[in-house]
């Protein structure tokens, strides 16, 4: 393709996840004139149906419909915006400073609610409540990080997206759909465009990276390709647990989603809650890696939808790790026991009661339903995490479970399901300004899959962001 054929854009935006949206949101809602081009490896927001929901089991759909597509992997996980801790949504304040991410979490809160979201917030009228919660935590040796929540729900999430997908399609934001980036155009250190599977090409004045935790080790093999800056950072690597609602009925009721965090006795180790799922259900995701190997890994789901809840609760608790020079590895190191425990599920995941754990033997479907536990996903094979996860890790999760059972007792009890493996795909920190650049010219990373943001609010914020720093640039 000659420079005289070629299709130029303003901005090309790589992921079509929290961060991309609430990107080309702001440049083409500020600045209607501008050719933003948005390239996602998954389906439009209409096609992303999980064939599991009408089969009862994961069918594998290469590229997996709730990891990949129009709003990423977090809006079809519940769908909830934290408004106002940073303590849990990675490193964005560290990078532009916690006044300034409270400005942009309240911003896209503001658009949220715009496009449909309830307006109902969890953690502001029980206050009475919430301190009892404080109180009992404190007691245990557990930090309460203290949050506002607005749960979208799974279901309702995709009725909001559908709304930011054809708003940005009416205003003019070009997305190809089912077109993967293969590598960058890269010339005397500025990115000049991107080079797809297909073999496209396309090219802009600014490119920002937002590719999600799917994207993630993709992005960390093109950092490494184009000496891209980047460190490992923080592993997180645990388990999904499941109990009855009854058990979680304060926290849900006064909190919704409590972060509870914890450091170990025996180890000093960062164990924490996240992504707690209210009368929801255990889900699958299957990350597709650069091998062109796959790997399935485990999540949660909750709806706003009265006849899609159940009566269990869901959360995971992750092992927070920090390596030192000479590991290089981070997102290796979390796909390494996420395939073990595949290996060992038969391409799927581990459940194994908290009982059987306790007594050193692996569960079997007779010893699960045995305790009266029936779990929530009908893919996950039972067996022995043990076999899975190192033993310093397990011991943080026991030590865990054990010490928020004096905050919700009967958590500890043997009935309690643990699913594993849960990895957080985020790892690989790209080294970055405060103008979200790399040391490749015109080449920017936000969202999850540069490491410094996890979740939806803080995501949003962070591609709010971008957003301004390239129309002040006058892109």
């Amino acid at each position: 393709m000659n420079k005289t054929d070629r299709t130029n854009y303003d901005v090309i935006i790589v992921g079509a996840g929290p961060s991309g949206i609430f990107c080309a949101y702001e440049l083409i809602t500020k600045n209607p004139s501008l050719k933003v081009l948005m390239l996602e490896k998954g389906n439009d927001i209409k096609n992303r149906i999980c064939p599991k929901r009408k089969t009862g089991i994961c069918v594998h759909c290469k590229p997996c419909n709730i990891t990949t597509g129009f709003s990423g992997a977090g809006a079809f996980s519940d769908g909830k915006l934290t408004l106002a801790a940073t303590e849990t949504g990675g490193n964005l304040d560290k990078l532009i400073g916690e006044e300034k991410v409270k400005e942009l979490i309240q911003k896209t809160d503001d658009i949220y609610l715009k496009f449909g979201a309830d307006s109902y917030v969890y953690g502001l009228d029980k206050p009475n409540e919430i301190a009892a919660i404080r109180k009992k935590s404190e007691d245990a040796g557990l930090k309460l990080v203290e949050s506002p929540i607005r749960h979208l729900g799974t279901e309702a999430s995709y009725e909001i997206y559908s709304k930011f997908q054809d708003y940005l399609l009416s205003k003019g934001v070009e997305i190809l759909f089912k077109t993967s980036v293969k590598d960058f155009l890269i010339r005397d250190g500025r990115a000049e465009g991107v080079i797809c599977k297909n073999g496209q090409e396309f090219f802009a004045r600014q490119i920002v990276v937002g590719a999600g935790r799917e994207g993630a080790s993709w992005f960390k093999a093109i950092c490494e390709k184009h000496d891209i800056n980047s460190k490992a950072g923080t592993v997180d690597i645990g388990v999904r647990v499941e109990c009855p609602d009854k058990i979680m009925h304060e926290l849900n009721e006064a909190l919704y989603e409590s972060k509870l965090i914890l450091y170990t006795k025996n180890y000093n180790d960062k164990v924490r809650t996240f992504c707690q799922n209210p009368s929801g259900e255990v889900a699958l995701e299957n990350y597709h890696l650069p091998d062109g190997k796959e790997v399935t890994t485990v999540n949660g789901h909750a709806y706003k939808s009265k006849e899609l809840k159940t009566d269990l609760t869901n959360f995971a608790l992750l092992v927070s790790k920090n390596f030192t020079e000479p590991f290089k590895e981070p997102l290796e190191y979390g796909t390494i026991f996420a395939r073990a425990a595949n290996m060992l599920a038969g391409g799927s995941v581990l459940v194994q009661t908290y009982g059987d754990i306790k007594k050193h033997r692996r569960s079997t479907p007779e010893r699960i339903k045995a305790t009266g536990a029936s779990p929530t996903c009908p893919d996950a094979v039972p067996g022995d995490l043990t076999l899975v996860l190192p033993k310093r890790i397990m011991d943080d999760i026991i030590e865990m479970i054990e010490t928020m059972n004096k905050v919700v007792t009967g958590l500890a009890g043997d009935a309690t399901l643990l699913y594993g493996i849960e990895v957080k795909f985020y790892s690989n920190m790209v080294l970055i300004d405060k103008k979200c650049e790399t040391n490749i010219k015109g080449l920017f990373a936000i969202g999850d899959s540069s490491s410094w943001t996890r979740g939806l609010s803080m995501s949003s914020a962070m591609g709010l962001y971008i957003a301004d720093i390239l129309l002040d640039s006058e892109v």
